[in-house]
């Protein structure tokens, strides 16, 4: 099962916060460090960067508010809005992310779920050992979280190796940006959920799910995944996302697929359902969230346009 690129927002802020913590003297081989851009670089960025992900312009009410599909890793450059996102940030006062990620208590207090414990075999805390140690992780940096969630997270950070990094998510850089502002930032979902939903309370499942992840680490094909998926955001190609299923070894027996559907699908409803209120109350929205949840018949911008919305797509175009 392949979570790496229909993962909630709260595992990547997560590996975020990991990838900030003292690398492991034992591993030379490390991860690149990312060059943070020069200011000539920000400054010529600011001035040219191209429209990157897949932008929506909903109006209803005679208002509009937008739809960003988003990817929960990026690279330095990359939270450089380009012209179509900058102008829907200029026309919008409300920014709705899948959580608040600059809400402190999220690091403070994490759900309960993700701290559970889950009872390893001496050859799983051996493998979870061996992946933590090659993500340059002091040994505890994961320790508190439930072993699934340490091995999501070391997927996410393994994208590392391909210049993918959590710190440059859009969700990151458009919360920043909205808080330097003085705009409010509205949760479409809460942590707790996300971690229920990726967190099986069965342990055999979860014992099922964590050796698939570190299957995937161990191959590097949690790499290759998050890497095309990234290749496709830049260049806007929906098409390739909206085949998903198709090729991310996530959707290969019933059950994944039912598991796929829970974890992207069946969250849109419920977010639709938030963007609309928030919509309705007289709020511009920048509703920014996963791509994948753009996708699909139960993607935002076609549950959206079922609420009388006029949907048009702006990146990309």
């Amino acid at each position: 099962m392949a979570l790496a690129a229909s993962l909630p927002w709260w595992p990547a802020a997560r590996a975020a916060d990991a990838a900030s913590a003292p690398g492991s003297p034992m591993l030379s081989a490390c991860p690149p460090v990312p060059q943070l851009p020069s200011a000539a670089q920000i400054q010529a960025a600011q001035r040219d960067a191209p429209d990157r992900g897949f932008l929506w312009r909903i109006s209803k009410q005679g208002r509009s508010s937008y739809l960003y599909g988003t990817l929960h890793v990026g690279k330095p450059l990359w939270v450089v809005a380009g012209p179509s996102l900058r102008a829907a940030i200029a026309a919008t006062d409300t920014l709705a992310l899948e959580i608040d990620i600059t809400d402190p208590e999220l690091s403070r207090s994490p759900p309960p779920s993700a701290t559970a414990e889950l009872p390893l075999s001496a050859t799983e805390r051996a493998r979870l050992a061996r992946q933590i140690a090659a993500a340059c992780l002091p040994a505890g940096a994961l320790q508190r979280f439930h072993p699934l969630m340490q091995a999501v997270t070391l997927t996410v950070l393994s994208a590392r190796w391909d210049g993918l990094d959590a710190a440059f998510a859009q969700e990151i850089a458009l919360a920043t940006a909205a808080r330097a502002r003085g705009r409010p930032i509205v949760a479409l979902e809460t942590a707790q959920a996300q971690m229920a939903l990726l967190l099986p309370s069965d342990p055999d499942e979860a014992r099922r799910r964590l050796d698939q992840a570190l299957d995937q680490l161990e191959h590097d094909r949690a790499r290759a995944l998050l890497r095309r998926l990234a290749d496709a955001w830049a260049a806007g190609r929906l098409a390739e996302l909206e085949d998903y299923a198709r090729w991310c070894e996530c959707a290969d027996s019933a059950e994944d697929r039912a598991f796929l559907r829970r974890l992207n699908d069946e969250r849109n409803a419920p977010m639709a359902e938030r963007i609309d209120a928030l919509h309705a109350a007289g709020k511009r929205v920048l509703a920014a969230v996963g791509a994948l949840h753009m996708t699909g018949e139960q993607g935002l911008p076609r549950l959206m346009a079922e609420r009388g919305y006029t949907v048009q797509a702006l990146v990309p175009p």
